[in-house]
């Protein structure tokens, strides 16, 4: 029996959340990400916004430029998160198997799970108007018998698209794709791949094996697979997050301590809020520092004990900030903290330690507040004085 693997993609997803909130926005050329007078980079783009040229990932300054009459929107990822969480939940009343890849899509293996419906298709249309009906936005679906296939049939079907590539078909449908399409492919492997005089997908499969990979090595043999429509991957779900981490690159580089600080303390206060959502503690504190002629440092602390306390953690982390300093290198472009080696809650608080006991408290009620009442209902000195800034 073949497999039946769905790739399911929100469509525009952070725009798409937008837009179901502030319905006026729909049918307009909206951006979602960060400032574009500062350093801000898109997150997402409506598909009116993208022949433009705007995409993902671009600096949104650059949009600007590209499409001044764009609208832009500050991202809004408690939203996003809430949205996902009701995505996943609806792919699970379908299949158990499920793989999601980051907060707007997921594999889905359906294999087996298609006997209420008369056909994958028809599964698929189920979920697609769940979705719709749900959460208000589209969503496009690949299917096909592997997961790469699966993927790149639901990138070419979109927005609200469904394509499903029959078992045996595989070759078929990807031997005149650009090489671009093939998953695995950036900008560098596709550049070499044009040099070797292969510009579709089905010149890649074409190829001798060993001719690939005296190229590029296991990397190489993979995409050969893939170009072959072959991927024996299975669905699964993710292990375990080993660490959490935030940063926030400036608008202008700094050297303003107080600042700094205040920045570190507002990104601790985002990590350590995650830790308590898991019920994770860590044992690793690092912080991350970029400078203006983009150098790059990491320093990393053992705790004694593990925590998920933010004045433990930000305490931990503004020591390793003020050694760093001490040097004066060039101001600073980028500031991240980043908390690793993550235990359970099982291990208790040390009993004598009545004021990391209280510290704790506090941070459960603030998470309840924010939780409740949006991110921005409480602050803290630090919060205030790094928004001054």
């Amino acid at each position: 029996m073949a497999r039946c693997i769905f790739h399911i993609d929100l469509d525009a997803f952070f725009v798409s959340v937008e837009q179901v909130l502030n319905p006026k926005l729909k049918g307009k050329p909206v951006i979602v990400g960060g400032d574009p007078e500062r350093r801000g980079v898109v997150a997402s783009a409506s598909y009116e916004a993208r022949p433009f040229g705007i995409h993902a990932g671009m600096p949104s300054s650059k949009a600007r430029r590209l499409y001044p009459q764009a609208i832009f929107i500050q991202a809004h990822f408690p939203l996003y998160r809430e949205a996902s969480a009701k995505f996943m939940k609806i792919l699970g009343y379908f299949s158990p198997h499920i793989e999601p890849l980051g907060l707007d899509e997921a594999y889905l293996d359906v294999t087996g799970c298609e006997e209420p419906y008369s056909s994958p298709r028809q599964l698929a249309l189920a979920i697609k108007e769940r979705i719709n009906k749900e959460l208000k936005i589209t969503a496009s679906v690949g299917i096909a018998t592997c997961k790469v296939v699966a993927k790149i049939a639901s990138d070419l079907c979109k927005p609200d698209g469904l394509l499903e590539i029959a078992p045996g078909e595989e070759q078929a449908f990807l031997n005149p794709l650009p090489i671009a399409k093939l998953p695995g492919v950036g900008e560098k492997t596709e550049q070499s791949l044009k040099e070797m005089g292969i510009t579709t997908i089905g010149e890649l499969a074409s190829l001798p094996l060993d001719m690939i990979t005296r190229r590029f090595g296991a990397t190489g043999a993979v995409l050969h697979s893939y170009a072959r429509g072959i991927d024996n991957r299975e669905v699964e779900a993710p292990g375990e997050a080993k660490s959490i981490s935030q940063e926030l690159t400036f608008a202008h580089d700094t050297l303003d301590r107080d600042f700094l600080e205040a920045t570190l303390h507002s990104l601790c206060q985002e990590v350590c809020q995650e830790l308590r959502s898991q019920n994770k503690r860590a044992k690793c504190v690092a912080i991350k520092l970029r400078y203006a002629n983009f150098k790059t440092i990491t320093r990393q602390v053992t705790l004694q004990e593990a925590s998920d306390v933010t004045q433990v953690i930000f305490a931990t982390a503004q020591q390793l900030l003020g050694k760093t300093l001490v040097k004066k290198e060039k101001p600073v472009r980028l500031i991240g903290i980043r908390v690793s080696s993550l235990v359970g809650m099982e291990k208790q608080l040390p009993m004598f330690d009545h004021m990391v006991a209280k510290l704790g408290h506090l941070d459960q009620a603030v998470d309840k507040i924010r939780k409740k009442y949006g991110p921005t209902a409480i602050k803290t000195g630090d919060d205030i004085f790094s928004e001054g800034s």
